[in-house]
């Protein structure tokens, strides 16, 4: 399975970002895909996944709110739209897919990253 990520870059806090995530390969029907993200000089964090099939959401408590995610059938792709960003926002988004739960772990496959910076 290939993730490729894209949508990141520099913004401003308070603006709005849509990261999207192309999947492609091998059946992903039943697999959870979703985002991951590593802050400069932190650990990796779980941010969001949605279960391809049902299109059942879940988010880490802090992501809730200001983040959405979303799959799109059409084009096999998955969204983060992210609002009302924050500096401390910025890392590099990771797309992560795998046939279970994806938490801090995340899951088999993962996309290369993009970046999203916040400045203050």
């Amino acid at each position: 399975l290939r993730l490729v990520e894209s949508g990141g870059g520099l913004v401003q806090a308070g603006a709005s970002l849509r990261l999207s995530c192309a999947a492609s390969g091998r059946t992903f029907s039943n697999y959870h895909m979703g985002w991951s993200r590593q802050p400069p000089g932190k650990e990796r964090e779980f941010v969001a996944a949605v279960v391809w099939s049902t299109g059942a959401t879940y988010y880490a408590p802090s992501m809730k709110g200001r983040f959405t995610i979303s799959r799109d059938f059409a084009k096999n792709t998955v969204h983060l739209q992210m609002n009302t960003l924050k500096p401390n926002d910025t890392a590099i988004y990771y797309c992560t897919a795998g046939p279970k739960y994806l938490g801090v772990s995340g899951g088999n496959y993962w996309g290369q990253g993009t970046p999203v910076t916040v400045s203050g």
